[in-house]
């Protein structure tokens, strides 16, 4: 994929440079989003240790015996352990596929905002698995500077549409997240494919910015345009990568497009790798009325939604139901409308 699509964006001259520099900074970060919804951030100041130090305890979980971790098992959009079969991202795009070849451990918002209704929906505490003490400090550590790194990127896609700094970050004063450490083992665990199964099916993400901490593999990141198809995704091991979902591309018009992705499954030859991926999915504060910005920065005038109303329907959309049989690709369809 040319870098030119997915470029290395260097947050250094955005922090500290002139108008000038800040100005080709978002440009260029404009100019990305439009082709590809994808970007590669260097200069993000995250301490490299901290995801270091989470996959290191994280592995040590997701490697115990099932029955270990299954007192910690949820559903999607839970707190804690997704296991095998549990979900299937092509779903969300109306595509019917074997669930994907994953497990997570989940975290989302926890701290409460005193409304009963959002709170019990979207605002829930925290697991944390008992037999992997060593996992709490880096991940809290590290969500910190996510949530800080977040609306630093929404006050930078702000200035690139000519907006006010404050456009997106008026609407994340008690924002919804979701932070996801997915492992993605080799065949020895999951089995050969199947037809049509992959680690993380085709979709975009649902929220406003993802922030990804990824590893390079053979059964690694693909991002789909229009110009290239699909290709191997762009890799910096000093740089995080970075897409828009539907709810930031809903909200300019569709200037920008959600960063459509898949993530292959265990390769042939090399049936045997590992990867470990840390995921943060930024959204915004519940019930935000998100409208699309007129022309001529935005293209398309969609109708206003409600963004947890959104949220809510493609989480739903991606969960397999259950008792889906894994081996039938056409199991747990997503139905019109999800």
């Amino acid at each position: 994929m040319p870098r030119s699509q997915v470029p290395l964006i260097d947050l250094g001259p955005w922090r500290t440079g002139g108008p000038e520099e800040r100005r080709l900074v978002a440009a260029r970060v404009d100019e990305a989003l439009r082709a590809a919804g994808f970007l590669l951030v260097a200069g993000h100041g995250v301490d490299p240790e901290l995801p270091r130090r989470i996959r290191e305890a994280a592995r040590t979980f997701f490697r115990l015996p099932a029955a270990a971790k299954a007192p910690y098992a949820v559903a999607v959009g839970g707190r804690g352990w997704l296991g095998p079969g549990a979900e299937a991202n092509s779903y969300a795009e109306g595509e019917a596929s074997p669930p994907d070849l994953k497990e997570s451990w989940s975290w989302a918002a926890e701290e409460p905002t005193g409304i009963a209704s959002v709170d019990a929906e979207w605002f829930r505490p925290n697991a944390w698995p008992a037999e992997v003490p060593a996992l709490r400090p880096p991940v809290t550590e590290y969500l910190a500077a996510m949530r800080a790194l977040s609306d630093e990127l929404l006050e930078l896609l702000a200035t690139a549409l000519g907006l006010d700094p404050d456009h997106f970050t008026r609407h994340t004063g008690h924002p919804t997240w979701g932070f996801n450490v997915n492992w993605y083992p080799g065949t020895e665990t999951v089995g050969p494919p199947l037809p049509g199964q992959f680690r993380i099916g085709a979709h975009t993400d649902f929220g406003t910015v993802t922030v990804l901490d990824r590893e390079p593999g053979e059964g690694g990141l693909q991002i789909h345009t229009d110009e290239e198809g699909w290709q191997d995704a762009p890799y910096d091991p000093a740089a995080l990568t970075v897409n828009i979902g539907d709810l930031m591309a809903r909200w300019t018009g569709d200037r920008w497009r959600a960063g459509r992705h898949r993530v292959l499954p265990p390769p042939a030859d090399a049936p045997a790798e590992e990867l470990i991926s840390l995921v943060y999915f930024y959204e915004c504060d519940p019930h935000t009325r998100v409208e699309s910005l007129p022309a001529p920065l935005g293209r398309i005038a969609h109708e206003p939604v409600d963004s947890h109303v959104h949220l809510r329907a493609q989480l739903d959309a991606i969960t397999v139901p259950a008792g889906a049989p894994e081996e039938d690709p056409a199991a747990g369809q997503a139905g019109p409308g999800e």
